[in-house]
C-alpha cells in the first residue's frame, strides 16, 4: 500500500514523469539520484570529517561518512517499514551545506554570517538543494535547485525552525528561504521533525559515533584498551552534560563486553584490522537494534504517524564513544593549533572575496552577487561562496587572493 500521497511526492515545479528505464522510476528514487549526481556530494570527498582528507588514505572525509550514513538509514528504514529511498537521500543530503574544515569552519561562517542571518550546516543544505545546484528553474526563470519532492525536502530538515525560535545555534532555514520552506513544510506540525527525518539523524549519530573512533584507531591516536576515563568523561558532557566519571566508566565496562572490543592495541596488521571492522559493525547493529526493538511497530513509520525511539543506554553509549573521539582526536593539541589556522584562513578569505566580488566569484555566484539587492545579500552570496569550496580549494583560494594582495 502505497503511504505517500500526492502532496508528499509534489515538487516545487512540476516535472512530467520521464520514462528512461523499465519500469519506471518513483518519484523518490529520481530524487536519490539527483542528490547522487550533485556538484556538492562531489565536493564531499574533499571536506574534512574527523581527521583531515590529506592526511591518511583510509580515513573518512564527508563523502564516505555520508555514504555510511545513507546505508544505515536505509537499512533501518527498510526494517521499520517506513521508505528507504527517502531516508537514504535525505542521509546522502544531510552533509552537503558543511562549508570547508567541518564544524571548525561552520563555526567561523556563523559568527562572519551575523549580518546576513547567520551561517549553519543544516540551513546550507535546504540552500543548496533548492537555491544553489543547478537542475531545476521556474517560469520566472529562478532556481530552484534539484527541484526533489516535498517529502524528501521535509526529510532533509534536521532542525525544522529558523533561527532563534529554539535556545541553541542549531537551526534550518535562513530567513531568505522562507518561502520553498513553508512550502515543504505545508501541514507539518511546528517544529517537528518527520519520522524519516529522525532516521537520518539517528544513522548520523550512530556513524557519527563509531566511525570517528574508528578512524582514531586507525591513525594511532585513540587506544581502546587505555582510555583516560577522566578525560573522557569531561569530553562526554559536550554530549550528554548529565553523565558524570562513574557513569562513564560503567558504559565502557559495558561496551567493552561487545565480543569484538579490543583486547590489545590496534597494530595495524590485517587481523587486527578486522576485529576493529567487526567491531563497528557490532556497534552499529547494537544501535540500530536497540532503537528497532524500542520503537517496535506502532508504525505506519511515514512523515509524522510515529517517532523513534531511542533507549537511554544506547544515547548513553553513543556519547561516550563521542567523547573517546573528542578527547583524542578533536581535542588534540596539534588538532586545536591547525584549527585556530583554518579559522584564520577562512575568516581572511570572506574578507578578500567580500572586497573583490563580484570579479573573483564563480560565474554563478558572481550573478548572484549583481542581482542582490542589499549589503546583506551580498555578504550571503560571499557565504555562499565560501561554503562552497573544499578544504583544498580554501587553501588554493586563500593564496591566490593573497597573492596578488
Amino acid at each position: 500500500m502505497d503511504l505517500y500521497s500526492d502532496a508528499d511526492r509534489a515538487r516545487l515545479v512540476a516535472e512530467p514523469p520521464k520514462r528512461v528505464m523499465a519500469p519506471e522510476r518513483t518519484p523518490f528514487e529520481r530524487d536519490r539520484a539527483r542528490v547522487v549526481h550533485a556538484a556538492s556530494s562531489r565536493r564531499l570527498a574533499a571536506k574534512t570529517q574527523v581527521v583531515g582528507p590529506q592526511s591518511d588514505d583510509f580515513v573518512r572525509n564527508r563523502l564516505t561518512h555520508s555514504l555510511e550514513v545513507a546505508q544505515i538509514a536505509r537499512d533501518l528504514s527498510r526494517a521499520l517499514g517506513s521508505q528507504p529511498d527517502i531516508a537514504e537521500t535525505a542521509a546522502l543530503a544531510h552533509d552537503l551545506g558543511h562549508p570547508p574544515f567541518g564544524h571548525n569552519g561552520e563555526h567561523v561562517l556563523a559568527e562572519l554570517a551575523g549580518d546576513c542571518g547567520g551561517f549553519e550546516g543544516n540551513a546550507q543544505t535546504l540552500r543548496i538543494l533548492t537555491r544553489l545546484e543547478a537542475k531545476t528553474f521556474s517560469s520566472a526563470g529562478e532556481s530552484v535547485g534539484l527541484n526533489l519532492t516535498r517529502a524528501t525536502l521535509d526529510a532533509c530538515t534536521k532542525y525544522p525552525w529558523r533561527l532563534g525560535e529554539v535556545p541553541g545555534p542549531k537551526f534550518g532555514v535562513y530567513d531568505d528561504d522562507l518561502p520553498v520552506f513553508d512550502w515543504l513544510r505545508a501541514g507539518a506540525p511546528e517544529r517537528r521533525r518527520c519520522v524519516e527525518a529522525q532516521i537520518m539523524d539517528l544513522a548520523d549519530d550512530v556513524a557519527y559515533s563509531v566511525h570517528d573512533v574508528e578512524d582514531g584507531v586507525v591513525a594511532g591516536r585513540v587506544d581502546l584498551t587505555r582510555l583516560d576515563v577522566p578525560a573522557v568523561a569531561e569530553a562526554v558532557r559536550s554530549y550528554l552534560p548529565e553523565l558524570g566519571e562513574d557513569d562513564v566508566a560503567t558504559v565502557l565496562k559495558d561496551l567493552a563486553q561487545v565480543e569484538t572490543w579490543p583486547t590489545a592495541p590496534h597494530d595495524g596488521s590485517r587481523r587486527s584490522q578486522a576485529r576493529l571492522k567487526n567491531l563497528t559493525s557490532d556497534l552499529i547493529g547494537r544501535f540500530c537494534g536497540a532503537v528497532q526493538a524500542a520503537t517496535g511497530e506502532g508504525g505506519p513509520f511515514v512523515r509524522y504517524a510515529a517517532d523513534l525511539v531511542i533507549p537511554d543506554g544506547s544515547a548513553r553509549e553513543m556519547a561516550v564513544l563521542k567523547g573517546i573521539a573528542a578527547h583524542y582526536v578533536m581535542r588534540s593539541e596539534a588538532r586545536l593549533t591547525i584549527m585556530a589556522g583554518q579559522r584564520e584562513l577562512l575568516a581572511e578569505l570572506v574578507d578578500l572575496l567580500a572586497g573583490r566580488a563580484p570579479d573573483v566569484l564563480d560565474p554563478q555566484f558572481a550573478d548572484d552577487w549583481r542581482a542582490a539587492a542589499d549589503d546583506a545579500a551580498r555578504l550571503r552570496v560571499v557565504i555562499d561562496q565560501v561554503a562552497s569550496l573544499t578544504d583544498v580549494t580554501a587553501v588554493a583560494w586563500h593564496r591566490r587572493l593573497k597573492g596578488h594582495g
